[in-house]
């Protein structure tokens, strides 16, 4: 699957984040685009799978007594490092069906409420992935680029999930090993190519396996769910308040499904729709990008510097323009300024486009690496578009996201697929879907097939019953998470309220949408929820 994340501009002046950053954006969740994990879409094609029978049970109302010590423990608040914010430790059981056998220890950082008007107590936000981190994007985006008045009258709080940047990350490969996984080509021609490609998911799981043996069975949706249960009592919280983007979304109504009775007020933006299968959202999330790369080939031939195509050049000539592009870095990539020695090829030129699909304020950052890559040689720029997309710093270091993002992707679903021969019988659906992206994101979509933990879940419903009004959130021309998952959840959830923001991009919370932003601060604010299928544009 590939990652659902929200990006967002780094609003501080001074970021701490050492990164090179193509668009000053952050990463935020899980989110989901990367060829090693996540799923999304955008297309309108029809399907015919069956809507998830099962549905997720609530937890009993009443905590149970082994977990007793879990709910009434103390956070010991410390100084971040960062001006404005406090950070601390909580304690979650690593097996919530044998709370006895150790713990998870879970980053924990808030921004207390600036005033003034009553405090709301306290806002959790989460930027999706998975395997975002939510504290980076509290820290460099939530914390100080919420409306001032959301800021002012609720503490804004950020939890790492288990297994994700400061909560007992999980590890995969070295940096240099991650290089190599970044550049294998995922387009094989043949049988040496697809055994390679074969071999590098292999690898990818074999490493995770090895370096995260204790967490990689307890990286779930409902565990981190779960956990965010104990923050909101530790908090001193009798309801979860909560801004959920990308796959954030999945986890939220996750939470609202096993505690409908303890969910307050819950934005779900960018939504999820949990009765997909892997394979379903992989399909899915290709047709969303399709859709917002044709929305990218209009703007693009409009402009004067569009390498691609001029006017009148249709959307499907400006994608044969790119694909002839990636066919030819594929046999001879071009050099890319890297102190590594890295050179752009094939696979880090897709996910640099695919990584500017998500925010339409990357468009003509986008426009200038095409030009430099196809008329100079060069493919600096697109290696910065996809090193923003992976987390990989100037350094030459990663993060984690892409290991996080891999291992509850794998637990939370069965595989898209098992053998490399449902990969091949797929392509033709796939390249229909999308002829620039559909034979690349079938072919990552291999990547669970050789996963060292069987996944614990099943596509489901969630419905939330008793919970109070939530906000779901959809995008039209989102390519990470389809419009139509956001109206597939909104009418699984019982008290759902569909709001729809008709543009460009992932996610619409905070995306330059007056509409859209009133209405949400009103709900979080005064409790007001939007009337269903309220529209904004």
């Amino acid at each position: 699957m590939h990652i659902r994340r929200a990006l967002r501009p780094t609003r501080r002046p001074n970021s701490r984040n050492p990164r090179t950053r193509t668009a000053r954006t952050l990463l935020a969740a899980a989110t989901a685009l990367l060829l090693t994990s996540a799923c999304s879409s955008g297309g309108e094609q029809h399907r015919t799978v069956p809507a998830a029978e099962a549905v997720l049970a609530p937890l009993p109302s009443s905590t149970p007594s082994a977990l007793s010590s879990y709910y009434g423990q103390k956070l010991t608040w410390r100084d971040c490092g960062v001006p404005g914010f406090e950070c601390a430790t909580m304690k979650a059981p690593l097996d919530y069906e044998r709370p006895g056998a150790g713990d998870v220890r879970l980053a924990v950082a808030r921004k207390k409420a600036t005033g003034p008007g009553k405090r709301l107590g306290s806002l959790l936000v989460n930027p999706g992935g998975p395997g975002g981190s939510a504290i980076a994007f509290l820290q460099q985006y939530a914390g100080v680029g919420y409306p001032a008045q959301v800021r002012a009258r609720y503490d804004m709080v950020a939890m790492d999930p288990r297994g994700v940047a400061r909560s007992e990350p999980v590890e995969c490969l070295d940096d240099r090993a991650m290089d190599t996984h970044t550049q294998t080509d995922v387009t094989p021609d043949d049988r040496k190519e697809t055994d390679a490609l074969v071999e590098a998911h292999r690898k990818f799981a074999e490493g995770c396996g090895a370096r995260a043996p204790r967490l990689l069975r307890h990286v779930s949706t409902t565990e981190a769910a779960r956990d965010m249960d104990i923050l909101r009592a530790v908090l001193g919280d009798s309801r979860l308040n909560y801004v959920g983007a990308s796959y954030g979304t999945f986890l939220g109504a996750t939470y609202a499904g096993l505690f409908p009775g303890r969910a307050g007020r819950l934005v779900l933006d960018g939504a999820m729709d949990p009765t997909l299968s892997s394979r379903q959202m992989n399909l899915d999330q290709t047709a969303g990008f399709e859709t917002a790369f044709q929305s990218f080939a209009k703007d693009c031939v409009r402009q004067s510097d569009c390498p691609l195509g001029g006017r009148g050049t249709t959307p499907r000539q400006v994608g044969d323009h790119l694909a002839a592009f990636f066919r030819k870095l594929d046999a001879h990539p071009i050099p890319a300024g890297d102190a590594d020695g890295r050179r752009l090829g094939e696979a880090l030129a897709t996910t640099g486009v695919i990584a500017a699909m998500y925010d339409k304020s990357a468009w003509p950052r986008l426009r200038e690496a095409l030009t430099s890559a196809m008329k100079e040689n060069d493919g600096a720029g697109l290696l910065v578009l996809s090193d923003s997309y992976y987390e990989r710093g100037a350094d030459g270091r990663y993060s984690n996201l892409m290991y996080a993002n891999a291992a509850v992707n794998c637990l939370d679903l069965p595989p898209a697929f098992a053998t490399r021969e449902q990969v091949e019988e797929s392509l033709p659906a796939f390249e229909k879907t999308s002829p620039v992206f559909g034979r690349g994101l079938a072919w990552a979509s291999l990547n669970c097939a050789y996963w060292p933990v069987k996944a614990i879940a099943e596509p489901h419903r969630i419905e939330a019953r008793g919970a109070a009004p939530i906000v779901v959130v959809g995008t039209t021309r989102d390519p990470a998470t389809p419009y139509r998952w956001a109206q597939s959840l909104s009418r699984q959830l019982s008290s759902a309220r569909l709001l729809t923001y008709d543009g460009d991009g992932h996610t619409a919370y905070g995306r330059g949408s007056g509409c859209i932003d009133s209405t949400i601060n009103a709900y979080l604010l005064d409790g007001t929820p939007p009337p269903n299928g309220k529209r904004c544009g």
